[in-house]
């Protein structure tokens, strides 16, 4: 069983989910959005087909000189990041995870005046080494992205999901939190482990935090607490405004440590969205 000095254990969670929707993650303002009707994939102009796998294949070379080509000198993201502090967090992220794999779909896309809108799901693993344990990465970001020729020039990510495993037998677990909500709107943020945990004692924490381009370039650390229930079991309000949150949550046993981070969009006039169930 774990020494029980660790259940105020101060753990760093890096924003790695806010980082990985950096990349592949480019779109338009909701409004804007709304303003036109999408394109099956296949019907796709050759020109945005490059723009994708060329991004793509740059990325899976972590080449940044090579990524930043594609943005525009004037490129905005509803995160709040600028094109430099985009390509300085990418920098570190590739450091810190030097074989990040990506693959990328494109979900549908349209035409408005000479803009290109496009929608994505973007998957990224991979995998490091800290401290003698090895750190593996799954994250699943759906985007849509609006392009000027080969240029990005506004981004906003739909949804995102990452999920870090360390330790021979991290908790498998079941997540239960809303893409979206409207503002003042009660939800639940549950993260459930799935298994039987026999004599080991289950610790973790949850956290929010707003997504900011500040929050990129900043680890953060959780407060560890016994979770008698084998899991989190939270009901959180959404901000009175529209805007975008990080939920995390950390749940670590004797020989393993599972962290879950999830983007919540707080909408206007929006129902709650909320995905099936995933692990």
């Amino acid at each position: 069983m774990p020494n029980l000095g660790m259940l105020r254990q101060r753990l760093p969670l890096p924003r790695i989910a806010g980082s990985l929707s950096l990349l592949l993650s480019l779109c338009l303002s909701p409004g804007w959005a709304d303003a036109v009707r999408a394109k099956t994939p296949e019907t796709a102009p050759a020109e945005l087909k490059q723009v994708l796998s060329q991004i793509e294949a740059a990325a899976n070379r972590h080449n940044i000189e090579g990524i930043m080509q594609f943005y525009g000198s004037d490129f905005t993201s509803s995160s709040g990041l600028s094109r430099s502090e985009l390509s300085r967090a990418l920098t570190q992220l590739w450091e810190r995870y030097p074989e990040l794999n990506y693959r990328t779909e494109l979900q549908s896309w349209e035409t408005a005046g000479d803009e290109i809108v496009a929608e994505t799901v973007t998957y990224i693993t991979g995998s490091r080494q800290s401290e003698g344990r090895t750190i593996k990465l799954q994250s699943t970001l759906r985007s849509r992205q609006r392009l000027q020729g080969q240029e990005i020039v506004q981004r906003q990510v739909l949804a995102e999901r990452t999920k870090l495993t360390s330790g021979s037998n991290p908790p498998e677990v079941r997540v239960r939190i809303p893409e979206k909500v409207r503002p003042g709107e009660r939800f639940n943020f549950d993260v459930i482990a799935t298994e039987p945990l026999g004599e080991d004692v289950l610790l973790g924490t949850a956290l929010e935090q707003p997504v900011t381009g500040d929050r990129y370039l900043k680890p953060s650390n959780l407060d560890l607490e016994v979770l008698p229930a084998g899991g989190i079991y939270r009901i959180g309000e959404a901000p009175a405004s529209p805007g975008n949150r990080w939920l995390s949550a950390v749940l670590v046993r004797e020989n393993g440590i599972t962290a879950v981070t999830q983007r919540l969009r707080v909408v206007e006039g929006s129902a709650t969205s909320t995905p099936p169930s995933q692990q």
